[in-house]
C-alpha cells in the first residue's frame, strides 16, 4: 500500500517506510497522484502523454507512459494498473491519498478530524517543468483544496470557539488565513476568537489587515457582515490593565484561565442562543450549580457571543440583601440597559416614564412625567424588552437570582410568555437556596418553553490536569500529576480555587501539606468560613492579592470591607483614588475575577475570597480606617443619626 499526503509539502510511505527513489521521481509521482484524482481512476493514453511527455516525439512519449506505469506496478502491484486498449486505469486501494480521507471528514462533520489532514497547499512547492497543462490541473487543484481546507479550518475554529477553547480556535484561524488572506470567513473567526478573548485591539488589526488585502489583490472591500463584526468589536469596552494582564499569560499573575470541563455546557447554551435568533422565540438559558463551579463564567461566555452576534444586553448580579427589596432586580436590569439602544425610542411612554421615575439617564433622555395609567416596573420592563426585540435580539442575565426580589422573578417569568415571539434570550445563575419562581421556569424549559437548564459539578480530574497544563506549561508528566492530585485535594474541584492555586503554584507557591479531606460533608463554599478552607487555598488567595497593582490591591481591600455590593462613589471615598485610577483598578479586578459588576455596584465573585481577604490581608485599624473613609463606621452612622433628629 502506497501511503501519499498531498495537503502540504509531498509525503510519500510504502507499506509504511520510506518510498523507493524511483517512484519519487517527478513524471512518476505527478502519474500516480493524477490518475488517483482522475475520475474513475483512469485516464486515456494520449490524455497521459499530452499532460506529461507532450515536449517529446510520439514513439518516445509513449515509451516514456510505459516505462512510468512498469515502476509503479512494479511497486504499487502487478494488479494495481490496469491497461486495457488505449485506457491506464488505477485499481481501487491501489494508492491511500489524505486528500480522500479529508473528503470522507467532510461528508461526516468532522472538523477536528478533517482539520489535522490540513498541512498546506495541495502538493505545495510541487511542479514538472515544461508540463504546462499539468501545471494547468495543479493550480485548479490547489485552488479547489485551498477553499476546502479554508472552510475545514473555519468550522473546526468555529467548534473550537463554542466549546470555549478560545485560544485553541485562534490557532486554527491563523492556519485558515495563511492559506488564503483574503478569505472573510476565516478573518471573521479570528476576530470573534480575539475579542472574546478580550483582545479587542488585535480583533480590529484581523480586519484593518485584511481591508488591505482586498482592497491590494482583489480590489474589493470587506463584506457588510465582516464589517458589522467590526464594528460591533469597536463598542465593546476597553479594558485599563497592567500589561502582564494584557499579555494573557498565566505566569504573569493574570487569573483570566480557559474555559475547561465546560465544553458540552457551553454548547449546549450557543445551541439554544441560535435557536433564539434564528427562529425568533423566547429562550431561557438556566445554570445551576453550587458557589465556585464556573456558573459567571460561563455566563460570561454566552454574552461575549451574544454581543458579537448583535444583541443588546443588560445583565444585574443579585446579592441577599436585593431578596427583600421589591423590583430592585427590575430597576437594576432596566438601568443596565444601554440608553443609546436602538429601538428604546419606539417602547411605549408610559413604560419609559415607569422607569424614568427612579432612573436618572432615562429622565433625562425621556423625561419624567408622571402618566396615570404608570405600569409597574416588571411590566414597564417588559414592554420596552418588546421593543427592543423589534430591531435587535436581547439577552438579559441574572446572576445568583437565587437573591432576586420575587417580584422581579415573576416579572420575569413573564416576559418569557409574553414575548414568546422575539429574540429574547434570559439567562439566570442560581444556587441555594431553591426558589419556586425559578423552578416553576426550570420546569417547563424544554417542554413549552424553549431553551436549556444546565447543572454544573466540580471539574473532573482529567479537566484539573488540562487546567495545570495551561497554568504550568514548563512541568512534565510526572510534575503535572502530583501537582493535579493536590489541587484537587485542595479546590474539592471547584475550578475558582482550582485556578487560584495552579496561578499561585506558578507564581512560586509551594502547596505543602493538605488538610485532608475538603470540603466537610454537606458543606458548601459560601457556608465555610476561611479558617475552614485548607492552608494552601489561603495561601494562594494571598499571593494572587499580592500581584494586584497597589491601586487595585487598596480597592479590593475596601470592597472586602464594606456591603455586599459597593457602588463606585463609595469605593472612591474609601480609597482615595482619583477617578481614572479607580477605573483603572476596578477594570483590573473585573478581567481578574476577582470582583463582578452590575449597573448599581460591585461585589465579590466568591463570598470566601472575600472574607479571607477580610481576615488575612487586613489589621483590624486598616478596616476601620476603610469604614470611616467610606463614612460607614459607627461613629459616623451615630452622628448622621444625630443631624437627622435634629
Amino acid at each position: 500500500m502506497i501511503s501519499c499526503r498531498v495537503l502540504g509539502p509531498v509525503e510519500v510511505s510504502f507499506e509504511g517506510g520510506p518510498a523507493p527513489a524511483e517512484l519519487l521521481w517527478r513524471k512518476n509521482l505527478a502519474l500516480l497522484v493524477y490518475l488517483a484524482r482522475s475520475p474513475k481512476r483512469a485516464r486515456s493514453r494520449d490524455h497521459l502523454i499530452g499532460l506529461l511527455w507532450g515536449d517529446k516525439p510520439d514513439s518516445a512519449a509513449r515509451h516514456s507512459l510505459n516505462e512510468a506505469v512498469r515502476v509503479l506496478r512494479k511497486h504499487v502491484g502487478a494488479d494495481a494498473i490496469e491497461t486495457e486498449g488505449e485506457q491506464v486505469r488505477l485499481a481501487p486501494g491501489a494508492i491511500e491519498l489524505d486528500v480522500e480521507s479529508l473528503e470522507a471528514r467532510v461528508a461526516e462533520d468532522d472538523w477536528e478530524g478533517a482539520a489535522a489532514l490540513v498541512a498546506g497547499e495541495f502538493l505545495e512547492g510541487f511542479s514538472v517543468p515544461g508540463c504546462s497543462e499539468l501545471e494547468d490541473w495543479l493550480h485548479a487543484e490547489r485552488f479547489g483544496f485551498r477553499q476546502t481546507s479554508v472552510a475545514v479550518l473555519v468550522a473546526r475554529a468555529t467548534e473550537l470557539l463554542d466549546a470555549g477553547q478560545v485560544r485553541e480556535s485562534m490557532v486554527v484561524a491563523r492556519r485558515a488565513q495563511a492559506l488564503d488572506g483574503t478569505s472573510e470567513a476565516a478573518a471573521r473567526v479570528a476576530m470573534r476568537a480575539s475579542a472574546i478573548a478580550g483582545d479587542r485591539s488585535g480583533a480590529l488589526a484581523i480586519y484593518d489587515a485584511l481591508a488591505r488585502r482586498l482592497d491590494e489583490e482583489l480590489g474589493a472591500e470587506p463584506a457588510e457582515e465582516t464589517s458589522e463584526l467590526a464594528e460591533r468589536v469597536r463598542r465593546e469596552r476597553v479594558w485599563q490593565l497592567p500589561e502582564e494582564y494584557a499579555a494573557g499569560e498565566a505566569s504573569s499573575g493574570a487569573r483570566r484561565a480557559p474555559l475547561v470541563g465546560r465544553e458540552a455546557e457551553l454548547e449546549e447554551l450557543l445551541q439554544a442562543w441560535s435557536d433564539c435568533i434564528g427562529r425568533s422565540r423566547a429562550t431561557a438559558g438556566m445554570i445551576d450549580g453550587d458557589p465556585g463551579v464556573g456558573r459567571t463564567r460561563l455566563a460570561e461566555e454566552l454574552l461575549a457571543r451574544a454581543r458579537l452576534d448583535g444583541a443588546t444586553v443588560a445583565t444585574a448580579r443579585a446579592v441577599e440583601a436585593d431578596s427583600g427589596e421589591a423590583w430592585s432586580g427590575a430597576w437594576a436590569l432596566a438601568a443596565a440597559i444601554p440608553i443609546a439602544a436602538a429601538g428604546l425610542d419606539e417602547a411605549h411612554p408610559a413604560s419609559r416614564a415607569a422607569l424614568a421615575a427612579r432612573l436618572p439617564a432615562w429622565a433625562e433622555r425621556f423625561g419624567s412625567a408622571a402618566d396615570a395609567e404608570t405600569p409597574t416596573p416588571g411590566r414597564a420592563l417588559i414592554e420596552v424588552a418588546r421593543a427592543l426585540t423589534k430591531r435587535q435580539p436581547l439577552v438579559v442575565l441574572v446572576d445568583d437570582a437565587q437573591w432576586l426580589d420575587r417580584d422581579t422573578l415573576l416579572a420575569l417569568g413573564a416576559a418569557l410568555r409574553d414575548l414568546k415571539g422575539a429574540p429574547f434570550f434570559l439567562c439566570v445563575t442560581s444556587t441555594y437556596p431553591r426558589r419556586p419562581e425559578l423552578e416553576e421556569i426550570r420546569a417547563h424549559v424544554g417542554r413549552e418553553l424553549a431553551g436549556v437548564s444546565v447543572q454544573l459539578g466540580p471539574l473532573s480530574h482529567a479537566d484539573l490536569r488540562r487546567l495545570a497544563r495551561w497554568a504550568l506549561p514548563s512541568y512534565d508528566d510526572v510534575e503535572l500529576d502530583r501537582v493535579t492530585r493536590r489541587v484537587a485535594t485542595d479546590s474539592a474541584g471547584l475550578p475558582l480555587l482550582a485556578t487560584e492555586l495552579l496561578g499561585a503554584v506558578a507564581l512560586g507557591l509551594d502547596l505543602g501539606v493538605t488538610q485532608g479531606a475538603w470540603p466537610e460533608p454537606l458543606r458548601t463554599l459560601d457556608q465555610t468560613l476561611p479558617g475552614d478552607l485548607p492552608i494552601a487555598v489561603s495561601a494562594a488567595v494571598r499571593v494572587s492579592f499580592r500581584r494586584l497593582t497597589p491601586e487595585a490591591q487598596a480597592t479590593l481591600a475596601a470592597a472586602a470591607v464594606l456591603d455586599e455590593r459597593v457602588d463606585r462613589a463609595t469605593l472612591a471615598k474609601a480609597t482615595g483614588l482619583d477617578a481614572k485610577a479607580l477605573a483603572a483598578a476596578l477594570d483590573e479586578l473585573e478581567w481578574a475575577r476577582w470582583l463582578s459588576a452590575d449597573a448599581r455596584g460591585y461585589s465579590f465573585v466568591a463570598r470566601i475570597v472575600r472574607d479571607v481577604v477580610r481576615r488575612d490581608m487586613l489589621t483590624p485599624g486598616q478596616r476601620q480606617r476603610i469604614l470611616e473613609a467610606a463614612g460607614k463606621s459607627p461613629a459616623n452612622k451615630a452622628r448622621n443619626k444625630s443631624r437627622t433628629v435634629v
